[in-house]
């Protein structure tokens, strides 16, 4: 079996060779004529799937390691007779641990904390309920709101998007792109939904999809200083992003900046963990489509900080030393300062937008390992109960 496979797909080799013949291609250089002989096609949300790059093809099954299936035209896989497996959940704690190092880094930035704050999450599926989980064992006060949830399971703690927007203090996005039907997300946050947020100036957290957000209508909403911080992971328009948006996302770090942000390179679920968990869900479904047994086990590398010794000072605040130790196992602003420094040439002079979109999709396929919490155990010096019950309620081993 010829297997086409995007190479940024951890243990993709490891895992697909006993299957046949793997040939890796890029995720943005994979073409019709490279699929034409293969049956088997690994992809990752940087390679769209539709028609154009199937019809004459042997396809028979496609996977994506990826939770997003906005790449797939799931009408053309149907069209032609082809299986497909995504890897739904697979790095939704990846994305969540990213939401609390974002709300911990800016809280500290504008000085105040998240105890006692109120944080909207709108899309409760598998990212989005853990961000919950999370935010709420920070002491944070959290509206949720999800309408295709709502309507099918009639939850009662869901609330309407219009009280999410005027109560919230901080805003997160979670729901997949779309742009049809009746929960169309394709610019969901418009230049309408922006300036309503003047009154209360959330933080506003993006990590699903860039189109999610009206990126032209953000930069002018932050520029208005209608926002209390921005928090940007996905950019419409990727990997050739709009600089001047990226810069407006103000790197400040001085403690009670009202306007502050991050900016990273689409890398919120690219923690070491997510991207296996990935790998290991759609090699599951190729193995059941195609009637082989599973037999790959991934030989996993130690963590970089496998265990922490931290001792609290006297009276230091919990969620510094949170934002401590959180900073020690995935430093946030390190990414955010990476994405920053591609919009420069060396000699100072603004990069070419080529070589932007270059230097990002760069900076995703080279992302260094970064562990999730469960992989660090903590030794905890000086905290009390409700410290080392956060601790424990983010994944760490104490």
């Amino acid at each position: 079996m010829k297997i086409i496979a995007d190479p940024n797909i951890p243990f993709v080799r490891e895992a697909f060779a006993p299957l046949g013949d793997v040939q890796f291609i890029p995720g943005r250089q994979i073409t019709a004529a490279a699929v034409r002989d293969a049956e088997l096609l690994l992809i990752r949300s940087i390679t769209p799937v539709n028609a154009a790059l199937l019809d004459g093809s042997r396809v028979k099954f496609v996977a994506t390691a990826t939770i997003g299936t906005d790449h797939v035209a799931m009408a053309d896989l149907a069209k032609h007779g082809i299986g497909f497996a995504s890897a739904a959940g697979s790095n939704a704690n990846s994305v969540a641990e990213y939401i609390v190092a974002a709300m911990l880094e800016l809280a500290h930035r504008r000085g105040f904390r998240l105890h006692g704050r109120t944080l909207g999450v709108i899309g409760i599926g598998n990212v989005g309920s853990r961000v919950v989980r999370y935010a709420e064992a920070l002491g944070m006060r959290v509206l949720q709101n999800d309408p295709p949830r709502e309507r099918a399971e009639n939850l009662s703690y869901l609330v309407p998007l219009n009280r999410v927007l005027a109560e919230s203090d901080i805003v997160t996005i979670h729901v997949p792109l779309t742009k049809s039907g009746l929960d169309t997300t394709f610019h969901m946050f418009d230049a309408n939904r922006l300036a309503g947020l003047e009154k209360r100036r959330p933080i506003l957290i993006n990590s699903a999809r860039g189109a999610v957000v009206d990126n032209k209508a953000l930069l002018e909403t932050i520029a208005a200083k209608k926002l209390g911080g921005v928090v940007l992971d996905v950019w419409e328009g990727e990997p050739n992003i709009n600089t001047d948006l990226l810069a407006a996302v103000s790197p400040d770090t001085d403690v009670g900046s009202r306007d502050c942000g991050i900016g990273t390179p689409h890398i919120a679920g690219y923690s070491f963990d997510g991207k296996l968990n990935g790998t290991r869900m759609i090699y599951k479904a190729v193995c059941g489509f195609f009637g082989v047994k599973p037999t790959w086990q991934p030989v996993l590398p130690p963590p970089p900080v496998p265990q922490l010794e931290v001792t609290v000072g006297a009276g230091e605040d919990a969620e510094d030393v949170l934002r401590r130790v959180i900073g020690q196992i995935y430093d946030i602003t390190a990414d955010d300062a990476a994405l920053r420094k591609i919009i420069s040439a060396p000699d100072g002079v603004g990069a070419s937008p080529d070589m932007i979109g270059v230097n990002f999709d760069k900076l995703r396929n080279e992302y260094g390992i970064r562990r999730e919490f469960f992989n660090t155990k903590l030794t905890l010096r000086g905290a009390n109960e409700s410290l080392r019950r956060k601790f424990a309620a983010l994944g760490f081993r104490l």
